[in-house]
Formats: C-alpha cells, sequence, structure tokens
C-alpha cells in the first residue's frame, strides 16, 4: 500500500481481524473461468475476438522517484497475472500485460494512458502508483469509459474529482494513522508521550493522514511541538530533521512517501542521539528489505508504519501469493512488502468484476463495482462506496522487532504482537 499513494497509499473503519479474511486466491465465480469469451462489445475495452489474449494496460514508475515502488507493483501485477493464467485467464483468455514506465511523471503517467487505449487497444486498466499519478491517469480513462481498479492512489484527491469509474482495493489514505494515534491515546497518562512532533512532506497522500491523528491525540493532551510541510523536491532532509529533534518531541508522526525520506531522517536522529519513545512513518518501513539495506538493520528495530497488509498474514490467499513471490524473485517472506499485496489485489478485485459481468463490457464493470457487493483481495474484503473508496479495508499498523515486520494494533486482535514501546535507541 510505497508513494498504502505514494506508498503504498495506505489507504476506513477498523472492522474485522485479519484472521477472519477469508483465502483470498479463490476468485468469485469460479465456474465463470470455463465460460467461453463474452462477445458483448464495451464502452471503452471491448471483447477480445476468440482464442485472442487479453490485454491489460498499465503504466508504472520503473524509473524516477517512485521506482522501488513501481517495480514492486510491476512484480504484483506480473505474479497476478501468472496466477490467473495457471487458472484459466480471464473468461477463457490467456492473459497480456501491456506495461509501460512513466518515470514517475505526472504528464507522462497521462501520455501512458492515452497511448494504450487509443493506439493499443488494451481491454483494461490498471492504475500506477501514487496519487500524484493516479489523478492525471484516472482523467484519462474516465474519458474514455475506462474502469480504472488501482491500489496506491487512496488520497482524497484521487476522488475529489468525482469520477465514477475510479477504484482503490486498498484502504482510505486519511484513516492510516487512526490506530496509532487511538493507541497512544489509550496509554496511561503516566506513560502517555506529552510532546508530539508532525513533519510531512508536501504530497497528497501524507498530507491528509498528520491533521487526523493530530486531532486524536491533541485531544488526549499531547502538545504538537513541531508541525511543518516541507516541499515534495526536497532532497536534503538534514535541517528538517535535525529541527525535529531539536524539538525534543516524545514521538514523531513522519509523512513519508518513500523509503529515502525515512532513511534520511532515521540517520540524521541517530546523528543527533535523539530517540523518540514512537517513531510512525507513513511510508518506507513497510518497504521490507528496501527499508532495512537503506536504514541499517540495526535501526530498523521499533519503527512502525500503518498498513492494510503485511507478509505474515495469515489468510491462505496471501500466503500462497508470498510463496509464489519468493519462489519467482528469491529472498524470504519477511521481504515482500506491500505494494506487491496492492497490486495483487488489483487484478484480482479485476477478475472477480469480469466473471460477474461475463464480459469486458466497462459500463457494466463499473456499475458492478459500485453496486454494494463485496469482493476479496489479499488485503482482506473490499467494498466500494460511491466514490470507489474501499469501505470495508482493516487498517493495522506494523513494528519492526528484532529484524521481523510484525503486527502490532490494533491490540485486541489475536494476530497482534505487543508494541515495543518505547522503542529501543538507534543502533541497539
Amino acid at each position: 500500500m510505497t508513494a498504502w499513494t505514494h506508498r503504498s497509499d495506505l489507504r476506513s473503519s477498523l472492522g474485522r481481524s485479519r484472521r477472519q479474511r477469508s483465502g483470498l486466491f479463490a476468485l468469485v465465480g469460479t465456474g465463470a473461468l470455463v465460460l467461453a469469451a463474452c462477445g458483448s462489445s464495451s464502452a471503452g475495452g471491448g471483447a477480445p475476438k476468440s482464442n485472442a489474449p487479453i490485454v491489460i494496460g498499465a503504466s508504472l514508475s520503473l524509473s524516477g522517484d517512485f521506482s522501488a515502488d513501481g517495480q514492486a507493483f510491476d512484480r504484483g501485477y506480473q505474479l497476478w497475472a501468472a496466477y490467473q493464467n495457471a487458472h484459466g485467464g480471464l473468461l477463457g483468455h490467456k492473459i497480456t500485460l501491456d506495461i509501460v514506465s512513466d518515470a514517475s511523471d505526472p504528464a507522462q503517467v497521462a501520455t501512458n494512458y492515452q497511448k494504450l487505449i487509443t493506439v493499443n487497444h488494451v481491454n483494461l486498466v490498471f492504475g500506477p502508483f501514487s496519487t500524484l499519478l493516479t489523478v492525471p491517469a484516472s482523467k484519462i480513462t474516465n474519458r474514455y469509459g475506462y474502469a480504472m481498479l488501482e491500489g496506491a492512489g487512496g488520497a482524497p484527491l484521487a476522488f475529489a474529482q468525482g469520477l465514477h469509474s475510479i477504484f482503490d482495493v486498498s484502504a482510505p489514505v486519511a484513516n492510516a494513522l487512526i490506530p496509532f494515534a487511538k493507541w497512544i491515546a489509550s496509554l496511561p497518562a503516566s506513560e502517555r508521550p506529552k510532546t508530539a512532533a508532525y513533519p510531512t512532506s508536501n504530497d497528497p497522500f501524507t498530507e491528509p493522514q498528520l491533521p487526523v491523528a493530530q486531532k486524536i491525540l491533541q485531544a488526549a493532551g499531547v502538545r504538537t511541538v513541531y508541525s511543518k510541510v516541507f516541499p515534495s523536491e526536497v532532497t536534503d532532509f538534514t535541517p528538517i530533521a535535525d529541527a525535529v529533534a531539536a524539538s525534543k518531541a516524545q514521538i514523531v508522526l513522519l509523512g513519508s512517501v518513500d523509503v529515502p525520506t525515512v532513511s534520511a531522517f532515521i540517520k540524521a536522529f541517530a546523528q543527533q542521539h535523539y530517540n523518540p519513545k514512537a517513531f510512525i512513518a507513513t511510508a518506507g518501513p513497510d518497504q521490507g528489505t528496501a527499508f532495512a539495506s537503506a536504514v541499517g538493520a540495526s535501526n530498523t528495530e521499533g519503527v512502525m508504519v500503518p498498513n492494510a497488509w503485511y507478509p505474515g498474514a495469515t489468510n491462505p490467499g496471501s500466503q500462497a501469493m508470498v510463496a509464489s513471490y519468493v519462489a519467482k524473485y528469491g529472498g524470504t517472506a519477511s521481504g515482500v512488502n506491500a505494494d506487491v499485496a496492492e497490486a495483487f489485489s488489483v487484478g484480482q478485485v479485476a477478475a472477480q468484476a469480469v466473471e460477474a459481468t461475463h464480459g469486458f463490457n466497462q459500463a457494466k464493470i463499473i456499475a458492478y463495482l459500485h453496486s454494494g457487493v463485496t469482493l476479496t483481495s489479499v488485503q482482506g474484503p473490499v467494498h466500494f462506496d460511491a466514490l470507489g473508496e474501499n469501505t470495508s479495508a482493516t487498517i493495522f499498523a506494523f513494528q519492526w522487532q528484532k529484524g521481523k515486520f510484525l503486527q502490532v494494533l490494533p491490540v485486541a486482535d489475536s494476530s497482534s504482537s505487543k508494541v515495543e514501546f518505547p522503542k529501543l535507541a538507534w543502533g541497539a
């Protein structure tokens, strides 16, 4: 969920626990896999000819600022396509992915979707990475009547356009930090931190999250000692991190969109010997091996991040996806980041919509996704509201402990480990 936007945009309500989620590789209407291809024409897309492959187009940040996330999304899409093809494809058609790079550029992403639709004539489109890129992309796909399913563009800005054709399978971004803020607020007064810092990138993914958490914490008596929005184009975070350290805030909520941002803050904090009691970043720590390699294994200890999925999720579908990832790309389960699950979920939901509507008619797919049906994904249940946000997504908080990435919030969830609080010193 990378930038659960940029990140993995996190993406409302806290609901069913992870262990209640069903096995998610099984798609709705499995019998539909053996159906013959539907010949209905569509508003956008269109049905392929007999025996022709289904072409799904997507623009991803394979280079540029969001390249780590874009590449992870590419792997997620590829894993889903391979799984689906091994189980009959879509309505008997083999799936071919047409993925092009947008170099993390909003102008290029618009150009890419224009070409995918009008020149390449793809049957379906999947979304890019980040709200920053999802907004211009969705304008193009909506113009041509295509449904855009995406997993990392869940900031309010993506839905402020009032388009009826965009659907985010992940959790709404603005609610991402609520579990953390409520947990801090629930601590006994003698243990509860007294001060907090809120540095954040000027980004549609990060900015909506911090005010929500700040309101909860201030109501609990946690005083704000630092709050600043810094330009998204900043490359030297040291002065900002030093100012946060100088505030001596007991907890830090960092609005970050990627691993480099979090890494820069952690390294600056370590140099200043500044160790807050709790440190949570909106994106970056969920990136598995990429995060641990960037900050150093010993500096991961105690770092937290919100998300709707992690590699240790117990549902069978998620476990199967993780096993497939490790088999194909190597590494370990803990190194699989949330972007992979977000992308895989996009494919799963798209497949269920295609099967339910018996074809590739975009208008029918859009109507079906707005019908109130609850679908499944490796991240959990998916139920879209009128805006296209997933209101059934459950948000968790995760923490690095002794080299492992563990679910720690909500406390009442049986799958949650105990929060390490206060966190150990950097390098411990």
